[in-house]
């Protein structure tokens, strides 16, 4: 195998592949990154067994073949390499011999006989949707993903493609995030899956602003095709809350906030928030609301924002951390919370198709 490529190029493709190699691997062909090339492409896969990416990149490609060379050595040499163009030509015996103006590297790789073949998708449900689209309801929802293991169905996004809508939802338990798309595909077609954290992560980060995404489902496996790069993850396995019965009903108040102020307003004010309580109070009264937070053995912060509010005084308290993680990720320059009263649940709203569900937090008076 031999092929010539820019540095620029090289470097690219290996960092959009890098993420998914586990430091702490028992087998060592799952350190590496397989490398194949022909027809003018370089094609480069890793894989971890659960999730596995691929990215194509333009080359020049004098012999084709394959091989696999470590991951995060070869990223590490190309990073530091002087020249704009690299050589790199491979023996019978997987030796890569790596050539960039006056540096040359020998790096010893394993048989691409070896790497784990990728899941094929023959008879799969499949969905398009743009790349812009999925890559926004992803940095809608996935902040609210959980993070304890034993309750591993929370452990990703649900994706349920019903009645022509892609609903997606992540949640811990303590606040539910949800973003709707409407979406054509016949009826036959629907299905719903649990994309796992890692997979969630690692297709945030190969999304792009152009192109559309192809979506690809079997009973076990996902692939999203970017075109020029693949995602194949593992599915989780067992059946999703049912989120819906956690969204409060009727709201008596409708509170509109500008959400940059409002933020900002909360990051500032919890800067006092005691480690154990954790908590910031929001009283709403006409025309304004105060954001407070104190505690016995560090002060108190408060801060007052006016409002266009006519309802009745209200008193929430929330966890800051989780009030802002919302209005970090929307674009949005107003919200909306809705509220029904002191001890239920509120509701972050923005537009039609996105809603965020947060339990409120004992109030001590």
């Amino acid at each position: 195998m031999k092929f010539t490529i820019s540095k620029e190029s090289l470097q690219q493709a290996i960092q959009q592949v890098q993420h998914v190699v586990s430091a702490r691997t028992t087998l060592a062909i799952l350190s590496n990154v397989l490398l194949r090339a022909k027809n003018g492409v370089l094609e480069l896969t890793t894989t971890d067994l659960d999730v596995g990416v691929t990215c194509s990149v333009a080359a020049d490609v004098e012999e084709e073949g394959a091989t696999t060379l470590p991951a995060r050595r070869l990223a590490t040499i190309v990073r530091e390499l002087p020249a704009e163009n690299i050589e790199i030509s491979v023996d019978e015996k997987n030796v890569a011999s790596i050539r960039s103006g006056p540096s040359y590297f020998k790096v010893l790789g394993l048989t691409s006989e070896e790497f784990p073949a990728l899941p094929r998708f023959d008879d799969a449900r499949e969905f398009r949707i743009d790349q812009q689209i999925l890559r926004d309801c992803l940095k809608k929802t996935s902040y609210a993903i959980s993070t304890d293991e034993t309750r591993y169905v929370l452990n990703g996004i649900l994706f349920s493609f019903k009645n022509n809508t892609l609903t997606m939802v992540a949640t811990d338990g303590r606040r539910l995030a949800m973003v709707e798309q409407e979406l054509e595909f016949p009826q036959s077609q629907e299905v719903d899956i649990i994309v796992p954290t890692k997979a969630v992560n690692e297709l945030a980060r190969l999304l792009g602003d152009l192109g559309e995404v192809i979506i690809r489902v079997t009973n076990s496996q996902v692939g999203f095709d970017l075109g020029d790069g693949l995602l194949i993850s593992k599915l989780i396995d067992g059946n999703y809350p049912n989120y819906r019965q956690v969204i409060p009903g009727e709201a008596k108040e409708r509170i509109a906030l500008e959400r940059e102020v409002f933020l900002k307003a909360i990051s500032r004010v919890s800067l006092l928030a005691s480690e154990k309580s954790n908590s910031v109070k929001f009283q709403f009264t006409p025309g304004q609301v105060e954001i407070i937070a104190s505690s016995p053995d560090i002060g108190e912060a408060r801060e007052t924002i006016a409002i266009n509010y006519k309802g009745a005084s209200i008193t929430i308290a929330f966890n800051p951390e989780f009030t802002m993680a919302p209005l970090r990720n929307l674009s949005a320059d107003e919200v909306h919370l809705h509220l029904i009263d002191e001890i239920s649940p509120g509701v972050l709203r923005t537009g039609t198709n996105f809603l965020y569900v947060l339990m409120p937090m004992r109030v001590n008076s």
